[in-house]
């Protein structure tokens, strides 16, 4: 039966081109193993998609040899391209996300007018997991928490003490993720944060990215004690009007992420390229003036 491990093995793969990291979650050289939020290189000049950061997990993998049983996303990420699909080729495994992957698919279905059989089920994934609901990886046991406002469809993934906590929040010293993409929502992110707050002090939390100041190296673990005292946005005495107040204040001042545009459209489609037209290349749309 999976047991709750209490601290299970993380290894962070840091993708420097988008500032994503990539992880791999498991219980030890020969164990099942569980990656989350993969990164496809894709170079917004030429169109062009590469696996440098992919194969790095994929090495990673297969010299501790683990076995992969899931392939998980904690949302539709805007500044990176999944790669999930390659690494699934590779390696095996199930891709997944959670739930509200639909309210999301239906919003950018319309903004980018997809193609009229594009399902807005989430039938691109292998599995949709719900808020609460649990998933085996090998003899592990792991947990899915929604904590959308950054987008409706986030969630985090607990194993044991370590959650990984998608763009929910970031370092303490960066703070929060942004609530102004379509469905965002920081009265929500506020909850979804005090929800992660709310875990034991020790919890290891793992942050989706590091845009860390400067004169500070690149760092992506921290704890629920460390973010409850330091964290810039959230730390304790920091009500959920003045959050708001600050998130919508920042938010107006920010630009867009450079790879919004092909990101949403790749990872709403599970990290699947859209269909090859005639001549045998896929397209993406740039919608003007529409975001």
């Amino acid at each position: 039966m999976p047991t709750e491990l209490l601290t299970p093995q993380v290894h962070g793969i840091f993708d420097q081109g988008t500032w994503t990291v990539t992880y791999v979650v498991h219980q030890g050289p020969g164990t099942a193993c569980a990656i989350i939020d993969s990164v496809l290189d894709y170079d917004p000049k030429s169109g062009r998609t590469r696996h440098t950061s992919a194969d790095k997990v994929i090495t990673y993998v297969r010299e501790n040899k683990l076995q992969t049983a899931w392939i998980l996303e904690t949302h539709a990420h805007a500044d990176h391209l999944s790669a999930a699909p390659y690494l699934k080729a590779q390696l095996g495994g199930k891709t997944a996300i959670g739930d509200q992957i639909t309210a999301v698919q239906k919003v950018f279905k319309g903004i980018f007018n997809l193609e009229p059989e594009f399902a807005c089920d989430g039938s691109q994934f292998d599995h949709l997991f719900t808020d609460g609901e649990t998933m085996v990886v090998g003899e592990m046991r792991g947990h899915t928490m929604l904590v959308p406002g950054h987008t409706p469809a986030c969630v985090a993934y607990r194993f044991g003490d370590a959650v990984f906590v998608g763009d929910t929040m970031f370092m303490p010293d960066v703070g929060s993720a942004r609530c102004d993409f379509p469905g965002g929502d920081a009265r929500q992110l506020y909850a979804s944060i005090q929800k992660i707050l709310s875990l034991p002090p020790q919890t290891r939390l793992f942050m989706c990215h590091d845009y860390p100041p400067a004169g500070r190296e690149i760092a992506f673990e921290t704890t629920v004690a460390e973010q409850r005292r330091k964290n810039i946005h959230t730390h304790e005495g920091i009500s959920e009007d003045q959050f708001v107040h600050m998130r919508t204040t920042r938010d107006a001042t920010l630009d867009m992420p450079v790879l919004i545009l092909p990101a949403v459209q790749i990872n709403i489609r599970a990290g699947q390229l859209p269909a090859p037209e005639t001549n045998g290349v896929a397209y993406l749309k740039i919608p003007i003036n529409a975001v």
